[in-house]
This record gives C-alpha cells, sequence and structure tokens, in this order.
C-alpha cells in the first residue's frame, strides 16, 4: 500500500512539475491578453484549438511540455488557449479566419497578425517556427532576411518549406529550389523530400523539374512509375494549355492544344485533358455556350464517368442551359448519380431539371425526397422548399 501511494505521488509530482517546465497558458480575456502584450512589448501568441481534435491534443501533451519550449516560450511571448469553438473563441476564429487546427496565432498588442502557422510540429520545429516569427527582437533577423543573406544549410531550408508551405508558398518554393540544387548527387532522396518536390513544382520551367525528370529512377522508388509519369504529363499539358488559350475571345485553340499535346501522351489522353481544361475554363469565365457544347460531347457516354463528375455537369446546365434537349440530357447524368445513391443534392437538382423539362410530377417526387434526406441529416432545405412552391404554382 506504500508503495501504491508513493507510485501515485511520483506520478502527481512528475505531471506537475512537466506542467511547470512547460508553456504557461495565460487564461485571461482576449482584451486583457492584448493590454498584457502590448505592455511588456511582447507578441501574444495563441493557441487555437478544438477539444476533439486529435493533433492539438497531441501538441498539449508532446510539445508545449517541453522545458525547451516552455522556457522560450515563456520569457518571449504572452502565451494563451483557446476554444475557438466556445465564447470569444469563436469571434477570434472568425476575425483571423481560422479554419483547421490546431492554428497558431501571433499577434501584436494592438490585435494586429504577425504569423500564423498550422498543425501538428515536433518540438524542434515548433521553436524554430517561433523564434523566427520573433525575429525583429533577435541578432539573426527572420527566416526571409537570412534567407537573403545567403544561408542554406539543408536544416534551415527544410525548415523554411515545412513552416511557410502554405503561408508563403513563393517564399517556400524559393528555398525548394535552393536545398535541391544543393543537395549531393551521392544523397538518396527521402519520401519527405519528394513530398516537397511534388509540391512546389507548377510548371516545366521551374527549376525543380529539371530535378524531377533526372531522378525518375529514385522518385519511383516511392510511388507507381505510372503516377510519375501522370504526375511529369500534367505539368507538361498545363505548359501547354497557357499557350491554346485566347484570352481575347474566352475560348481554346483545340488545334493547338493537339498538336502539341498529342506527341506527348497520345491522342486519347491529349483530348481527354483538353475537354477538362475546357469545362473548367468555359465555367470560370461563365461560357456557358461553350461549357454545354463542351459537356454534350464529352459526356454522350455518362457510363465512362464518375457520378460526381457528371452530377456538377447536370448542376450547371440546370443554373444555366434553357435548350431542353440538353436539359434532358442532364437529367439522364443527374439519374445516373441517384442511382449511385440517393442524396438532398442529386435528388435536388434531378427534380429541378425534371421541372425545367416539364415533367412536374416527377420534379414534385423528387423535390419532396430532396427535401425529407436534407431533414434527415440537418442540411438546409431552403431550395428544396423554392423548387416546390414553385412547382406547385
Amino acid at each position: 500500500m506504500k508503495n501504491l501511494v508513493t507510485t501515485f505521488f511520483i506520478l502527481i509530482f512528475s505531471f506537475t512539475f512537466a506542467q511547470e517546465d512547460g508553456i504557461k497558458f495565460d487564461q485571461s480575456s482576449f482584451k486583457e491578453l492584448l493590454a498584457k502584450a502590448k505592455k511588456e512589448k511582447k507578441l501574444l501568441f495563441i493557441d487555437a484549438y478544438a477539444v476533439w481534435c486529435g493533433p492539438c491534443k497531441m501538441m498539449d501533451r508532446n510539445v508545449f511540455t517541453q522545458k525547451s519550449v516552455g522556457d522560450y516560450f515563456n520569457k518571449s511571448f504572452i502565451s494563451s488557449r483557446i476554444d475557438m469553438e466556445k465564447g470569444e473563441g469563436r469571434e477570434i476564429a472568425q476575425k483571423f479566419s481560422v479554419r483547421s487546427y490546431p492554428t497558431y496565432l501571433f499577434l501584436n498588442g494592438d490585435g494586429e497578425m504577425v504569423s500564423q502557422n498550422y498543425g501538428y510540429m515536433e518540438p524542434g520545429l515548433f521553436l524554430s517556427m517561433a523564434q523566427d516569427v520573433n525575429a525583429g527582437n533577435s541578432k539573426g533577423g527572420s527566416m526571409k532576411d537570412r534567407f537573403a543573406k545567403g544561408e542554406s544549410s539543408p536544416e534551415f531550408l527544410m525548415n523554411i518549406m515545412k513552416l511557410n508551405s502554405t503561408s508563403d508558398f513563393e517564399f517556400a518554393k524559393k528555398a525548394s529550389e535552393k536545398y535541391f540544387a544543393g543537395k549531393k548527387a551521392s544523397e538518396p532522396l527521402t519520401k519527405e523530400e519528394v513530398g516537397f518536390l511534388f509540391f512546389f513544382i507548377k510548371s516545366s520551367k521551374d527549376a525543380n523539374f529539371k530535378y524531377l525528370v533526372n531522378k525518375k529512377s529514385e522518385i519511383i522508388q516511392f510511388l507507381p512509375e505510372e503516377s510519375y509519369t501522370e504526375y511529369k504529363n500534367q505539368i507538361l499539358l498545363s505548359d501547354i494549355i497557357e499557350t491554346a488559350i485566347d484570352t481575347k475571345n474566352n475560348r481554346i485553340d483545340d488545334a493547338k492544344f493537339m498538336a502539341a499535346a498529342e506527341p506527348l501522351v497520345g491522342k486519347e489522353v491529349a483530348e481527354k485533358k483538353l475537354n477538362q481544361i475546357k469545362l473548367g475554363y468555359f465555367e470560370q469565365n461563365a461560357n456557358y455556350a461553350e461549357y454545354e457544347k463542351t459537356a454534350l460531347e464529352y459526356y454522350k457516354n455518362p457510363d465512362l464517368f464518375e457520378p460526381n463528375e457528371i452530377l456538377k455537369a447536370a448542376w450547371i446546365f440546370s443554373e444555366h442551359i434553357k435548350e431542353k434537349s440538353s436539359l434532358k440530357k442532364a437529367a439522364e447524368w443527374a439519374e445516373k448519380s441517384v442511382m449511385r445513391g440517393e442524396t438532398s443534392e442529386n435528388t435536388y437538382i434531378l427534380a429541378k431539371i425534371y421541372f425545367l423539362t416539364g415533367n412536374k410530377d416527377l420534379a414534385k417526387n423528387f423535390a419532396e425526397l430532396s427535401n425529407s434526406l436534407a431533414k434527415q441529416t440537418g442540411k438546409d432545405t431552403k431550395l428544396s422548399d423554392e423548387l416546390l412552391n414553385q412547382i406547385k404554382n
């Protein structure tokens, strides 16, 4: 019994000391936190979390409790943890566009955003991120300053990629190009490096594209060769489409695209890519006459396509196309989706198309089904309600 009690107290004290070693979070109101940050001339660090978030719990357990992390944060920042789904956390989430968890907010005393980062980080990376944010008060300068001055160690460049891939893509991309340009030929690629290589290449003109081509034999150790080839071809095709777009007339020169793309990927793949690009381009530019023509040709055999893909086309037809023969074709696309599984969305689209083509009985049946499915799943019934009113009138 005495041993059990002793063990219990050891665990309690260990936990207490771990908490004391880590970040000391201030649970004052947001207004009070900003006032403290301003008074002490520090940045306010907010761990924006949600109670259900797994990575948030891992940060709380594995990172915030580290002595090195606590030592730096406690002297450098006013720190707080705020649930973004409760109380004033909701307003903070809305104000700073917090959409994923965990999000790390660094604000000045006036409540202005200084930096924002996301996701689970190992202690070393988390510290590096915080030190960079706080670099205005340090000799080293920010990551951008150090990069501009020529710092180029692999660890430094990798940290730039990890910390800035979403918040400052162009900066992270430049770091990736310097990273791979400096990588020794004798050093094998890692899975993580391949992931970053793929992430930052957007054009065959990018510096990393040549590296991608030269390192094919190593890269296909981590993914099927077909996937590598498809990715490379998508990059090349994206460059080709830029030369084939007639921005003045909101059109795409099919012949010009095919002449360049067909020798590269073959006629079938080139035609498929061309149609996909045309659909996206015509939708984006609200050129629905060309969208209609392209979709009718491309989806003439709907069995070859995923239901969600043709459902999107059916939705666009229901919103923008008036020709009844085209709408009847769109009804076939929506029917394919409904046959795969009824949802409030696909039954609504089908109901609307039936209504537009004059089939009020079927329109009413599917609008009522859409309404019922929406209620069952807690979704908004506004669209189906409006359609049912139109059908009755």
